[in-house]
This record gives C-alpha cells, structure tokens and sequence, in this order.
C-alpha cells in the first residue's frame, strides 16, 4: 500500500506590502502558513530595499541579521564559526550573500552553510539565488519578493532560484512606482486637510480606506499628483521614518521601497470614483500604475502575465 503524502500549492502569492508593520506581520503570517520545524534551508529572494529583512524579521522574531541594513553589522559571521561542542548555541543562523561576499568568498560561504546544516541548523540565506549552484540543493522553502511575494517549496522539478530571482528582479518596479505614487497622494490629501484612512495594496496599485465618504475630488488629485511626477522631483532616502519628495519632507515606514524620482512612476491615475466595500462598510480610494490591463474593477486583482 503507498504511502499517503500530503499536498500543498506549488506556488502561494501574497501582496509585497510598503512600510515596516506591514512587512514584520506578512512575514509572521508566512511562517504561520508555510514554516515546518523541519525546514533547515530557506532562500529569500529579493532587490536591495525590497523588505528582506523586514520579512526575516517577522518570520523569524529575535533572529540575529548579520548584514548592514538599517546599521547591522555583526562580525564576525556567526555562521562561518559555529561551535559543534559548545552547549549555548543558536539554532538558527542568517546570511546576506551579496553583502558577505564582500569579506568572504563564495565556496566558504557555502562550505560554511553545508556544515551548519549537517549539524541541524536552520540557515535562512538572502539572495539565495547566488549561493545556490554551490550548495548543489535547494532550500526547503524559497521566498521571493517583488511586485508580489511568491512562496514555494522546491520539489526534484523545481522551481530553480533563478526562476523566482527572474520573476521578482523584473516585477519589483511596479511595487516602486506604486509606493511612490501612493506617497504623493498622500501629500496632496493632507494638503486639503482630508480626514483618516488606512492603507492597503491591489495588483499594480494601492488604496486608501475611508470610514466614511470623503468630498474629494478625484480628477484634480490626479492632476496634482501627475503635475509632481511631470516635475520628475528626486525621491531621497532621510532615515527611517522619512523621505524626501524634492525638498518636502515626508514621513514613511518603507523609506527603501521608491523609484529614485517622480518621473519613473509610469501611467499613474485613480479610478474615476470610491469604491464600496460592503463587507467592511468603509470606501476605497485605488491608485493604479504601470500599462492599464482589460480587467474590469472587480478584477483587478486577477493574475497578470508578463
């Protein structure tokens, strides 16, 4: 009689939010859904400021990053020095290879994975993508993030990192001009002093939740909005609360997850009015940006090709 095995989606996406809390808590809810115990290897996949780190973070709280974001820098490399007699050990060790390769080179690097993981440590790799045709296997559960988050786990068949690499390395410009143009909206409605909202994503876009109706004018924040981005103003990093929209400064949790001026973002407008959303009783502003799709309202959120 063979063997039951259990079966799960080849690939599970989830939307690549902007800004700290709600990339901690995607990360957490990943790991919920997806992290056995038993995975030992996992690979994340990703450009530089696409929220790496901010999903290890949340999929793995109190983990020691070892690589330069936001001023960490832990040296030596934990990973290339593990202790096999020595009681107090971590369990689990993180790499950024793309910063690592810096100080060590990549046969180290790998020779250094291959032996925690002999030892049972879980090993969570950055870029795994690099390390990969070294390591000769593939991690247990592979993570990339672009546009989208795409999560799967590798079989024999793949998917191979350099697939998940291409697909999120092509797509993560939307994410940019989205979260670009959402910022400049933002300015413009606090300009006119409009009341409370939320964010949240849609494919190639974003919007804003209001409790209540709000008396805006749809057509003229667009045309305030697309008059900033015809200005093409530098989008520049401040710190890690703000940025600056030529010389405006501006508050934001995701300050890494920008196009590098207002000129970059392609095609931006809103749809012509507020949506309802009955379910939640409150109203929709969505932004959109990149080459308009066929879809109708309702389908915005279906799964674009290429």
């Amino acid at each position: 009689m063979s063997q039951l095995i259990s079966q799960e989606p080849l690939y599970s996406v989830y939307f690549a939010p902007r800004g700290y809390n709600r990339m901690v808590q995607i990360g957490r809810d990943i790991a919920q859904r997806h992290l056995t115990a038993f995975d030992r290897l996992i690979g994340i996949i990703g450009d530089a400021g696409s929220g790496k780190s901010l999903l290890i973070k949340g999929m793995f709280p109190g983990v020691e990053l070892t690589n330069d974001d936001n001023g960490v820098n832990v040296r030596p490399l934990p990973l290339l020095d593990i202790d096999t007699t020595g009681f107090y050990q971590a369990h689990t060790y993180h790499m950024d290879v793309r910063f690592e390769s810096a100080f060590t080179s990549l046969p180290q690097l790998a020779e250094a994975v291959l032996f925690a993981l002999e030892k049972g440590k879980r090993v969570v790799i950055e870029h795994f993508e690099l390390i990969y045709p070294l390591l000769n296997i593939n991690a247990a559960l592979l993570v990339g993030i672009g546009d989208e988050i795409i999560v799967t786990r590798p079989t024999v068949f793949g998917p191979e990192p350099a697939d998940i690499a291409k697909t999120v390395f092509s797509s993560i410009k939307y994410r940019r001009m989205a979260h670009s143009a959402e910022d400049l909206t933002e300015h413009v409605l606090l300009s006119r002093n409009v009341g409370k909202y939320t964010h949240g994503d849609v494919q190639r876009g974003f919007y804003l939740r209001f409790g209540r109706v709000e008396s805006i004018d749809i057509a003229e924040i667009q045309t305030e909005v697309n008059e900033m981005i015809a200005q093409d103003l530098p989008i520049t990093y401040k710190d890690s609360q703000h940025i600056y929209i030529g010389n405006l400064l501006h508050h934001c949790t995701g300050p890494r997850m920008h196009v590098n001026s207002t000129g970059k973002i392609e095609n931006f407008r809103f749809l012509s009015d507020l949506k309802y959303d009955a379910l939640n009783e409150t109203y929709l502003l969505v932004g959109l940006v990149g080459e308009p799709h066929d879809a109708k309202d309702r389908d915005l959120n279906r799964m674009i090709i290429g």
